[in-house]
């Protein structure tokens, strides 16, 4: 069973499963614990009812170190895995497995909302956003695409495939603070089909002032006007 007390002793391994180094998962906790205690009193059930048992009756909870459960909710933000395989990682069921994950996202939501770590939303806001202006409006801007089950409809099928991943996918547009490393926009989710640039030109994002834009070949002639935009070079001894 994973446990933040065994996970915290490889850092390398804590970050690729989190995308948070030990030191910010470990500032991230208390705002955590305090949303979780504010969403979920010890006084009422899971449902938001008063409880009829005292605290501890019933049922024993799996996880009950709230280091363990924000893991949990990170590890599945992180990776996305089938309920079932997440849930063999943490000793719960696939129904238990869904039920702490409808149950901790909000409060992980509001946790980074507090600490102002959650990414814009709405495309005219970015240019005054705080992630983007950290050290510096340096941004890199790319598409990410992840896998669903097929849809039954044929037009939904046709929607959904993703020529580049050659299966059926949502895909959103992020903008990442080059210094930071953190996500300053997140976009509307669209369909696997549609093109990269196509969602940046929709979305008609206003970026800050005097900022730069890596962008990939995906976003061949997407050029915001006062921007300084650039196409990183890939390094071919790398590649070899």
């Amino acid at each position: 069973m994973l446990t933040y007390k065994q996970l915290k002793e490889k850092p390398k391994e804590f970050l690729a499963a989190t995308s948070l180094t030990v030191a910010e998962f470990e500032s991230l906790l208390p705002i955590f614990e305090k949303q979780y205690k504010e969403q979920q009193p010890s006084e009422q059930n899971r449902k938001g009812k008063t409880r009829q048992r005292k605290v501890g009756g019933g049922v024993k909870e799996r996880m009950l170190a709230i280091e363990d459960k924000l893991l949990f909710i990170l590890v599945y933000q992180k990776t996305y895995p089938l309920q079932t395989m997440h849930g063999l990682q943490f000793g719960l069921s696939q129904p238990q497995t869904n039920i702490w994950i409808h149950r901790l996202m909000p409060i992980l939501r509001e946790s980074l909302a507090e600490l102002e770590m959650t990414p814009e939303r709405d495309a005219e806001k970015v240019g005054t956003h705080a992630l983007a202006q950290e050290i510096a409006p340096d941004l890199l801007i790319d598409g990410t695409e992840r896998r669903i089950q097929r849809p039954k409809d044929a037009t939904k099928q046709t929607e959904h495939y993703s020529g580049k991943k050659k299966t059926h996918t949502d895909k959103n547009i992020l903008l990442t603070n080059l210094h930071s490393g953190k996500v300053v926009y997140l976009s509307p989710t669209e369909n696997g089909k549609k093109h990269d640039k196509k969602i940046a030109d929709e979305n008609a994002i206003v970026y800050p002032a005097e900022a730069t834009l890596g962008k990939d070949t995906g976003f061949q002639g997407y050029e915001p006007l006062g921007v300084q935009t650039f196409q990183p070079k890939k390094n071919r001894k790398e590649k070899s």
